[in-house]
């Protein structure tokens, strides 16, 4: 008996093995193939499964000191909550709640892109040599950023967002 769960992962992991990649003053002397190596621990497959991939760098000092970004927690909240409101009258008749479970038949008919964003889809699942999972993955994220961008169809532009937070498996 299988027994689905509903999980959400966030995992952080430094960029090379001291953690300094990118830094001329604290790198080591093995850059960048340090960073490789170290990468590559990750197995392919379970990259494959992790959605959104973000490369966030170091702060600094003079970052503290910035002003706050235009736009603040408050208002990211109301953009999440009113896409998920999208998302639950879309899925309403259905046995699903998010674009996160939509699969097949249904997920096709709300996440196929636009032709240019076809196209795009198209391109980058040959040039990455993206998986059926990979490529299913890409229809969630982009369907799910159009709807955070209050769009009614997945476009080239949500396709190409979707792509950016992909990462290539490591090729041995």
């Amino acid at each position: 008996m299988v027994n689905p769960a509903l999980v959400q992962l966030v995992a952080a992991m430094n960029p090379c093995r001291c953690g300094h990649l990118g830094d001329p003053g604290l790198a080591c002397a093995r850059a960048p193939r340090c960073a490789a190596d170290y990468q590559a621990k990750v197995s392919g497959p379970l990259l494959d499964r992790i959605d959104l991939h973000v490369d966030v760098a170091a702060v600094t000092a003079a970052d503290l000191v910035l002003p706050p970004p235009a736009e603040g927690s408050a208002e990211v909240a109301a953009r999440v909550a009113a896409a998920r409101a999208v998302q639950a009258e879309r899925y309403r008749d259905h046995p699903v709640r998010t674009n996160a479970e939509a699969d097949g038949p249904l997920l096709d008919a709300v996440a196929t892109p636009d032709e240019q964003g076809r196209r795009l889809l198209a391109q980058a699942a040959e040039a990455m040599r993206l998986t059926a999972r990979g490529y299913t993955r890409i229809l969630r994220v982009a369907r799910t950023i159009a709807d955070l961008a209050g769009s009614d169809a997945a476009t080239r532009l949500h396709v190409a967002e979707a792509l950016s937070y992909r990462r290539q498996p490591p090729r041995n």
